[in-house]
């Protein structure tokens, strides 16, 4: 199993390291932040750690050898250490030896693209290729698996819907040219798993530190940077309103952002966290905020969704794209997300 992580992207590996994992029948997956170096490799698994789909967990899981390409193997990226199996050896790569894990079995400092290279050639030279994991029964199955395949209880009613259903349905209804901008909260995990990035450079994951708020400015630099690609930002509500400001801002410079606010009315982390342990929540609840009213206050297009049937309207912005377009969709504040669950069984 390949790991890339930002070093990789950084390093212009992708290539060198989709040939390195054809000559030993490798599969590929990435960090959070790596999220689309491997986008048209039919073995690639998408995004390690939480936000591994089951398929991905369970093949990352089974993996006896795991090549780390400028990825930290932090417990996000190994949800906890439970996707490297204990018997499996683990080769780091990366220039800098302070990111090198305790888990890492040989820790390599150096380039990832150079490295990859040199290992692919070693390979070539000795006349060693191996199938690995790679057949095409289990390209099928990869192709039939990906998070949007996976079924799931769809809590959607009128008045609320799921965040999984939305974000699939959203994935359908934008263009693939996207930069995709993600805020910090309890929602990231449902853009992260259900919107597809055409490369590493369309997806921004704002998560230094973990502080939420972020989103809204990152947006507005990511349009302006990228102008021939759709910037849809996807925030929570209590992140959004950390951030409104930037929201006169984009409307004032009429830039085309699909701001998308996964609201539940609260900072949902919290709620789904001290909740189940019978804490009182009602702080870190919110009233019902009308984000769309104050969009169109600030000169932009504001648009509420409760239902699927709610955003047909984005179709028309769409062909317009005649500044911001804030869809403040009421999601169901009782799913709680995959990764959410998962972290809150660390130690």
């Amino acid at each position: 199993m390949i790991v890339a992580g930002r070093g990789a992207v950084l390093a212009n590996a992708g290539p060198a390291l989709e040939t390195l994992a054809a000559e030993i029948g490798a599969l590929l997956a990435t960090s959070a932040m790596g999220h689309g170096l491997f986008r048209c490799d039919p073995f690639a698994l998408g995004i390690s750690g939480g936000f591994a789909s089951p398929l991905a967990a369970e093949l990352i899981g089974s993996a006896d050898l795991i090549l780390a390409f400028g990825a930290r193997l932090t417990r996000w990226t190994t949800a906890n250490g439970a996707l490297i199996a204990p018997r499996a050896t683990v080769v780091q790569v990366d220039l800098d030896d302070g990111a090198i894990s305790d888990r890492a079995d040989l820790p390599v400092i150096g380039d990832a693209r150079a490295m990859a290279g040199l290992l692919a050639e070693e390979l070539q030279r000795r006349g060693h290729r191996s199938d690995g994991f790679r057949s095409d029964e289990l390209r099928e199955r990869i192709a039939a698996r990906r998070w949007r395949d996976e079924p799931f209880d769809d809590a959607s009613s009128r008045r609320h819907v799921d965040p999984r259903a939305l974000s699939i349905a959203l994935d359908d209804l934008l263009p693939e040219d996207r930069t995709v901008v993600v805020d910090s909260g309890h929602f990231m995990g449902f853009p992260a798993m259900y919107l597809a990035v055409p490369d590493p450079e369309g997806f921004v994951f704002t998560q230094s530190f973990q502080s939420i708020g972020l989103g809204l400015a990152n947006a507005v630099g990511a349009a302006l940077a990228r102008p021939d690609r759709l910037t849809v930002a996807a925030l929570g509500d209590g992140g959004a309103m950390m951030g409104l400001p930037e929201l006169e801002t984009a409307a004032r410079l009429r830039l085309p952002i699909a701001f998308v606010i996964y609201d539940d009315s609260a900072y949902g982390a919290e709620v789904h966290h001290f909740r189940p342990m019978g804490h009182p929540v009602e702080t870190v609840q919110f009233p019902d905020t009308d984000f769309a009213a104050i969009a169109r206050g600030m000169g932009a297009h504001g648009l509420t969704v409760r239902t699927l049937d709610d955003l047909r309207p984005v179709e028309d912005w769409l062909a317009r794209r005649d500044g911001p377009l804030l869809i403040d969709a009421k999601v169901d504040p009782d799913v709680c997300a995959e990764w959410l669950e998962e972290a809150f069984r660390a130690p």
